[in-house]
């Protein structure tokens, strides 16, 4: 009987042990490589959430790729909501900083985003909150770049940067 309480005690010093090395690697893990995501909502769509049923996509967040801001057009990111701090939002990057930018019902027609921001967009204009709602977005409101589509299993991809037609930068010799 005192052998198998010997053994109980070394089990539960083990899984305790064990737990206390699993949860700050995973937090670690969490924090600063990836992380899953679902995406809600229709604003993405057609890319994210085709159908719009209940099923939502759901990405792996890479946040190792963007540790130092950097992202490039086309990228779906995810960044804290300029709106509301307590949320964060997935939209595709349409503009870097620089670039100028024919809105879609933003206060100015043309915008020039400033150093240190990006223009983002949801694929499914009139049904997103993004910067044709609030301007450009500051690079340290970024939060992750969606890498892969992870659920449901028939929608398993990965994502490649791509701009929707007719979105992106203006070429500024076109304009003068």
């Amino acid at each position: 009987m005192a052998q198998q309480a010997t053994a109980g005690r070394r089990y539960l010093r083990a899984f305790v042990s064990g737990f206390f090395v699993a949860v700050p690697v995973t937090v670690t893990v969490l924090d600063r490589i990836a992380y899953v995501a679902r995406v809600e909502g229709a604003s993405m769509q057609p890319f994210l959430n085709p159908d719009g049923r209940s099923d939502c996509d759901v990405v792996l967040l890479n946040r190792w790729s963007v540790r130092n801001y950097q992202v490039q057009r086309g990228d779906i990111v995810s960044v804290l909501s300029p709106k509301n701090p307590q949320q964060k939002i997935i939209k595709r990057v349409i503009g870097l900083e620089g670039d100028f930018i024919r809105t879609l019902g933003y206060k100015n027609r043309y915008v020039r985003v400033p150093d240190g921001h990006f223009w983002i967009e949801g694929d499914h204009h009139g049904h997103s909150l993004d910067s044709n709602s609030f301007g450009p977005v500051s690079v340290g409101l970024l939060h992750g770049r969606a890498s892969h589509i992870i659920w449901p299993p028939n929608r398993w991809q990965q994502i490649k940067p791509s701009l929707p037609p007719n979105r992106g930068p203006l070429d500024t010799e076109e304009e003068d």
